[in-house]
């Protein structure tokens, strides 16, 4: 079983930027890769995804702000976030999908606050 494990968390003034990482123990190719978030009291939330093709899709509350990446040389992927806002805070997860094969893999989490 492949494990992700995220980097890049902290905590940074609203308008700032952080660059979280979702790191694999082996190939990420196949894998549909996507960040979730989650906030206390307050739903899972999808916030992007990117395909085995490249292929980005945001959350309208992120769109502009942040961008998602992937190196599958490095097994890895990654979610540039600028513009930062306090309602941007949560635990940030990592989720790793291949939906005909049944694998659904999940990070444990980084936090991420934005205040000032």
């Amino acid at each position: 079983q492949v494990q992700f494990v995220e980097s890049g968390g902290g905590s940074v003034q609203p308008g700032g930027s952080l660059r979280l990482s979702c790191a694999a123990s082996g190939s990420i190719f196949l894998y549909a890769m996507g960040w979730f978030r989650q906030a206390p009291g307050k739903k899972h939330e999808l916030v992007a995804t990117v395909t085995s093709g490249d292929s980005a899709y945001y959350a309208d509350s992120v769109k502009g702000r942040f961008t998602i990446s992937r190196d599958n040389a490095a097994n890895t992927a990654y979610l540039q976030m600028n513009s930062l806002k306090p309602e941007d805070t949560a635990v940030y997860y990592c989720n790793a999908k291949v939906v005909s094969l049944g694998r659904d893999y999940w990070g444990r989490g980084t936090q991420v606050t934005v205040s000032s």
